[in-house]
């Protein structure tokens, strides 16, 4: 039995591993008290398999808290990715990895290994926290981008790189008139223009995989989509692909 733990800037997900299969996992807020999130979630997974905690052989926490995990082996974020994309998906050769704080773009060789990665955590564009921003702006839910995506019909677009002078910029498109679903369809491919940026400059190529909260987004889905010309491949449940990552290494 081995437990992955991702604890996100964001989210904090738990995955329980048996050696064959995922037996449960939890997603929840990770709060402003990291420690005590990961201590409960834990208890609660055992709870919900009915396992008490000498049932567990390891614990391995990877993501932005993991040294917040006690008596589990840390093990970095892009290990973990790679570990669960090659299970998941042994053809894939470039991840694309979008969370709440950051993204990341991860290239892999024929057997699983990291070959070269791209991260971009300093500045909130392109990530979930930007689009959260941008919908608050709009007034609309995270689930409305994918709908208003396809509802859009006219081009607009952001040229702000910065999250902060791209709220303001979407804030003057609305007050000259644009309709909120050509706004929504350019949040998305804003983001999407990011990401590609980060593609090219590390050598991705197809096949590709998005994880990550994002991943969940049907507006930036299209959008890179559009961007790549080319399918991509998405987990049932791409928020925990890193926690199913430190299970295996475990």
């Amino acid at each position: 039995m081995v437990l992955g733990i991702d604890v996100g800037s964001r989210t904090t997900k738990v995955v329980l591993w048996d050696g064959k299969s995922i037996l449960g996992f939890r997603i929840e807020p990770t709060g402003a008290n990291m420690k005590e999130k990961a201590s409960r979630m834990i208890e609660a997974i055992l709870k919900d398999c009915g396992l008490g905690s000498g049932k567990v052989d390891k614990m391995v926490a990877t993501g932005y808290g993991r040294q917040q995990v006690d008596a589990a082996k840390k093990v970095s974020e892009i290990s973990c990715q790679a570990k669960a994309i090659h299970f998941l998906f042994p053809k894939v050769r470039t991840v694309i990895d979008i969370g709440g704080q950051d993204s990341k773009v991860i290239l892999l060789g024929p057997e699983g290994k990291v070959l070269d990665f791209i991260m971009n955590d300093k500045c909130a564009a392109g990530t979930g926290r930007f689009l959260e921003m941008m919908a608050g702006v709009l007034e609309i839910a995270l689930e409305d981008y994918g709908a208003l995506f396809n509802l859009a019909t006219e081009e607009v677009s952001l040229s702000s790189t910065c999250a902060v002078f791209a709220e303001s910029e979407l804030i003057s498109l609305m007050a000259g008139g644009k309709r909120r679903e050509s706004l929504a369809r350019a949040v998305c491919f804003s983001v999407a223009e990011r990401t590609v940026s980060l593609i090219e400059r590390v050598g991705g190529q197809p096949p590709f995989v998005f994880t990550g909260g994002v991943a969940k987004n049907r507006g930036v889905l299209q959008a890179l989509e559009k961007k790549l010309k080319t399918s991509l491949l998405v987990p049932p449940y791409p928020q925990i692909t890193a926690a199913l990552g430190a299970c295996l290494l475990g």
